[in-house]
């Protein structure tokens, strides 16, 4: 039962549609290894056992019918699921129970996936470190001491430790791809618009995109096909299909190899870790150069745009915690000066990224500019001696890319001397989620980092 749990989900959902194995035994391999580990990493906060295995039991009954007939998946927290409890991370919700599914988790439930909980997130996803007032910190499954990243941290930390096979998350700042690179895990930040966000408030908002998480590329291309795909109530939704490139390997391509995005300060131990990746893109045949590309404005038309967003979904809640009540202030202050400065910005910055992928066809860089840090510690506040401004600074690998409207995936690269796990950031041209996805699977097949598994023992 336990080898069930670490299985890919493209396989358990072919082993089910064969009736090799039935969905309730896959699910209770995988109820079992959350009470075996959960206690310790504390990532599924609401766990829907008897729902689930009422829909297993369903499942065996029915002929195989999506491509996630019978797969677990748990659904992060921020994400509205009908009639199972959603707080937010915020205790202003804590009793919380939607009447309706997010797009996001109806379109996995119609292809066959059986929703087992929730998956701890920070208050509304705020930060790259997964703690709350409602539920505690989510701890990191390679070292108990250190965070799991943020804020889809419970998601990165269920998978890791094989709870689910599948989750969704979402990211404005690197949210899907920071808790992956913390966790050994497999996450991408589709280009927006490809898996619809729905909103009644913030319709246009581009820098929040929802998004797969699992412990392969294979499985995530999978996951965005289910999850992908028009919906008229989201402006700028993609009408193309999601299809998948053929694996043909990244012989001849061109890659720009960006080991600190253009001098952001860089632990030496992510360092390392990440600059062990050009090197094997040479040898699967691609074309490596060290280039920077001209990030010149994402700082400003993130902060600018994150600050304006903050106090239009939040500005009328009481209770915040800290640092979304920080958020908000920082709202309270832009301008329709700023508004026009950071527009004019990132507009010019997509035109020179524009000329950026003439020359190269994919980015790599590193995801997080730091390996995990200690769960207690806020947030960081200091790289290399480089004091940082505020909670958010630390995470500028990854939300200066927020701001390109490209599709990025974090992919395990590696470890450090002390076994903490580090990732390595994929960056296509926008709506080449396809290309990022089969450079991303020729990496892991090459390097075989997402194999290494944490060593929890039941508690």
């Amino acid at each position: 039962m336990s080898e069930l749990c670490y299985l890919p989900a493209s396989e358990l959902a072919r082993l089910i549609r064969a009736r090799q194995v039935s969905a309730v035994e896959v699910l209770q391999a995988h109820l079992e290894r959350i009470e075996q580990v959960n206690p310790q990493v504390n990532a599924v906060v609401t766990l829907v056992a008897e729902q689930a295995l009422a829909a297993a039991k369903a499942a065996d009954a029915a002929e195989p019918a999506g491509p996630l007939h019978g797969v677990p998946v748990a659904h992060k927290d921020l994400v509205d699921t009908a009639g199972i409890r959603t707080t937010y991370g915020s205790p202003l919700f804590a009793d919380h129970v939607p009447g309706e599914d997010d797009l996001i988790v109806g379109r996995l439930r119609a292809a066959g996936a059986i929703t087992v909980g929730k998956t701890n997130t920070p208050e509304f996803g705020t930060g790259s470190h997964t703690v709350n007032e409602v539920f505690g910190a989510t701890r990191n499954p390679y070292d108990l001491t250190k965070s799991a990243g943020g804020s889809s941290g419970g998601a990165a930390a269920a998978l890791a430790t094989g709870m689910i096979p599948l989750a969704d998350g979402s990211d404005m700042g690197g949210s899907l791809r920071n808790p992956a690179s913390f966790c050994n895990v497999v996450g991408l930040r589709p280009t927006p618009g490809r898996v619809p966000g729905i909103s009644e408030t913030a319709a246009w908002y581009t820098l929040s995109v929802p998004g797969p998480m699992a412990r392969t590329v294979e499985d995530v291309t999978l996951m965005l096909g289910v999850i992908a795909g028009f919906d008229r109530r989201s402006p700028y939704s993609i009408r193309e299909v999601f299809a998948p490139e053929p694996e043909q390997g990244v012989a001849g391509l061109r890659v720009a190899w960006s080991p600190d995005l253009g001098g952001l300060p860089v632990d030496p131990r992510t360092a390392a870790v990440t600059a062990t990746a050009p090197a094997v893109f040479e040898r699967l045949g691609a074309h490596v150069e060290q280039a920077d590309p001209d990030l010149t404005g994402a700082e400003e038309a993130f902060r600018t745009y994150r600050a304006w967003y903050y106090l239009l979904a939040h500005g009328d809640k009481t209770r915040l915690g800290p640092n979304t009540a920080w958020n908000v202030e920082q709202g309270r202050k832009v301008t329709g000066a700023d508004l026009v400065a950071a527009e004019v910005a990132r507009s010019r910055l997509y035109q020179r990224m524009a000329a950026f992928w003439d020359t190269y066809d994919v980015l790599i860089a590193p995801v997080s500019q730091v390996p995990p840090f200690p769960v207690e510690q806020p947030h960081v506040s200091e790289i290399n001696g480089q004091r940082l401004p505020d909670y958010l600074a630390w995470m500028r690998s990854a939300y200066w890319i927020s701001v390109l409207h490209a599709p990025a995936a974090s992919v395990p690269a590696g470890f450090t001397q002390d076994g903490l796990p580090v990732g390595v950031q994929i960056i296509g041209p926008p709506f080449e989620d396809a290309r990022v996805l089969r450079v991303a699977r020729a990496f892991e097949q090459a390097t075989g980092h997402g194999l290494r598994r944490p060593e929890l023992r039941a508690a």
